[in-house]
């Protein structure tokens, strides 16, 4: 039986245990497992791998960027992007690659439009993914976060009419949370406008219904993250 899993924190969000599970039943692909690791340090990465014999790895939240010290390699992207959420285990070298760029990519440019200008919410890993993304495309973008000089707080009606495309990269409004949202000034949102989420569970969190009410375009993050798996798939195999 060939082991593959997820590492993380409060996995009870995430579809990626289901997704490979469906994947394994409808591809008759057989002997193959996907099993969800809670782990409360990535000191415990290595014991895991060797405990059960893991081909390869998911990373989710909040380990993308605090992987790193703990991989022997890292791929070009994933060292460029600055995070990491997926491993390959190589003849015992554990060695990151992130496939979030090739899943956001994808999904994004299919919705995009002739929108050039967006805000990210959000400046952790799945974030860097996001930053990386636009900036290879030549879209200009601002980062909003608690830890920077422009928060979300800042966003008003100027800057909303410049930027037509916000990025929601924060867990804001994932299961079980669904209650929270990003505090925007969803007032000022129009049928200009995109939102993207990159949460997918659940399907429309609030922060897309809200954008939705007011005419703008909306995506959640389930394409992106059954993109990113089976390219994380081709590494593994």
């Amino acid at each position: 039986m060939k082991t593959f899993g997820l590492i993380g924190k409060n996995l009870s969000h995430s579809y990626s245990k289901q997704y490979f599970q469906s994947k394994f039943l409808n591809e008759n692909i057989e002997d193959f497992q996907y099993l969800n690791f809670e782990l409360n340090s990535l000191k415990e990465l290595k014991i895991l791998i060797k405990k059960h014999n893991l081909k390869g790895l998911n990373v989710t939240i909040p380990y993308k960027e605090k992987i790193i010290p703990y991989l022997d390699e890292i791929s070009s992207e994933a060292e460029a992007v600055g995070a990491v959420n997926t491993i390959e285990i190589n003849n015992d070298k554990i060695i990151g690659h992130n496939t979030d760029v090739v899943g956001f990519e994808q999904s994004f440019l299919q919705i995009m439009g002739t929108r050039k200008k967006a805000i990210i919410l959000g400046n952790g890993g799945a974030s860097k993914a996001v930053q990386y993304i636009l900036k290879n495309n030549n879209i200009s973008f601002l980062v909003a976060s608690r830890n920077s000089n422009f928060t979300i707080q800042k966003i008003d009606e100027n800057i909303l009419s410049q930027y037509n495309i916000m990025i929601n990269a924060t867990p804001l409004g994932m299961y079980p949370n669904t209650n929270k949202f990003p505090d925007l000034p969803y007032h000022l949102i129009n049928s200009k406008h995109l939102l993207f989420d990159l949460v997918y569970n659940p399907e429309e969190t609030l922060f897309l219904s809200k954008g939705k009410a007011n005419g703008a375009a909306i995506k959640n993050g389930i394409e992106m993250l059954h993109l990113q798996a089976e390219e994380s798939w081709k590494i593994w195999n």
